[in-house]
């Protein structure tokens, strides 16, 4: 029997079980365990290689599509090489954007995707696996889904341990606060992985501080015009008993600028998240007293190539150690006295990275709180 008829015979096997699994009420996890998931994924020539992201007027986004497309470029491939799956905001899109694009190239599609939020990652990663094609997703998902149930489909999971870094920043505006006053968070998307841990560093410091007092915490949804409206209405409703503004990433810190601006309001402590170059030189003014960088152009590349050389049968996801499946990516805390140097080194121009060389950078397997 010839290899194509092989694959094409064992293809139509593994759809069929996946839905025989549907009719008896299973999940994609578990048909896939109950059916021998990848026993039969060939290597593919020539992959599809998607980023499915929020969208490019973020910063910290255009930076993840940087090292996609730096990654793509490595291949010797022209950056437009990378399909760019932009989903809004939107989980529904998200998924809607996924299945099209395995709808038309089916198990050739090395995906890397952030998921939007975090119950949206099953169906996307069911969705993949179903379709014999691979993906590596960062930030969001639910601590249920891991990689190594899914065979070889579900390649990697990064995500970064915001819950440290994030209290540093609020030790550092505690402190800067004179350890006393009223403090707001303004926070990400409600459901997202980031918003939760940046808002829960927030509260371990708390507890250090006891004449600090954490007057409101509400969702910006990493939106700077919405920041911007938050922040406004927090100064209408407390006024003075602001003392400090904890952000839970740099687009959110700019809206809050803005609205203490139009308030008069100078020299308010505030910190943020991410690293973005305008952040870092606001960083470097003392505008904004810290920020945390995650290496985005990092994530972006090593995400996609991941993806990518599973595809192509480069490595086997499945004979790697879990810690190589589900793992935190790095962080550097930045403040005004190393703003300059870490802003030559990191984002005046970026490094060059071994995009074969998976793990360097990352930061050990991810923890779950039991």
């Amino acid at each position: 029997m010839s290899f194509i008829k092989k694959f094409i015979e064992q293809e139509t096997i593994n759809r069929r079980n996946l839905l025989l699994a549907s009719a008896y009420g299973l999940s994609g996890a578990a048909a896939l365990r109950m059916f021998g998931a990848g026993a039969a994924h060939a290597a593919v020539e020539n992959p599809t290689i998607a980023w499915s992201y929020r969208d490019r007027t973020n910063p910290y986004w255009n930076y993840i599509v940087y090292g996609g497309e730096a990654f793509v470029e490595s291949l010797g491939l022209p950056k437009s090489a990378l399909v760019n799956l932009i989903n809004e905001g939107s989980s529904e899109k998200s998924l809607a954007d996924v299945k099209a694009l395995l709808a038309k190239d089916g198990n050739k599609v090395a995906l890397a995707i952030d998921a939007n939020d975090a119950p949206n990652c099953r169906p996307v990663v069911e969705a993949v696996a179903a379709a014999g094609a691979h993906v590596s997703t960062i930030w969001n998902k639910t601590d249920d889904l891991h990689p190594w149930d899914f065979g070889d489909n579900y390649v990697s999971h990064m995500t970064w341990s915001d819950e440290g870094p994030a209290e540093q920043t609020a030790r550092i505006l505690f402190d800067a606060m004179g350890k006393k006053g009223g403090v707001v968070h303004l926070g990400g998307i409600a459901s997202n992985n980031p918003a939760v841990e940046r808002l829960n560093g927030l509260k371990n410091a708390l507890k250090d501080y006891p004449d600090i007092q954490l007057l409101d915490a509400q969702p910006a949804d990493w939106d700077t015009q919405k920041a911007n409206q938050i922040m406004a209405s927090f100064l209408t409703r407390y006024g003075d008993e602001i003392k400090g503004v904890h952000c839970a990433n740099d687009t959110i810190a700019y809206g809050v600028l803005e609205a203490l601006r139009a308030e008069g309001i100078e020299g308010m402590p505030v910190v943020s998240y991410d690293g973005n170059e305008r952040a870092v030189e606001l960083v470097a003014k003392g505008e904004i007293l810290a920020t945390v960088f995650t290496n985005p152009y990092w994530g972006g590349g090593i995400t996609a190539a991941l993806a990518y050389y599973a595809t192509i049968g480069a490595f086997k996801p499945s004979d790697e150690p879990h810690e190589h499946r589900e793992f935190y990516g790095p962080t550097i805390l930045i403040t005004p006295k190393d703003a300059l140097d870490f802003k030559a080194k990191y984002l005046d121009t970026n490094p060059t990275y071994d995009w074969k060389d998976f793990w360097g950078p990352s930061n050990g397997p991810i923890q779950y709180k039991s």
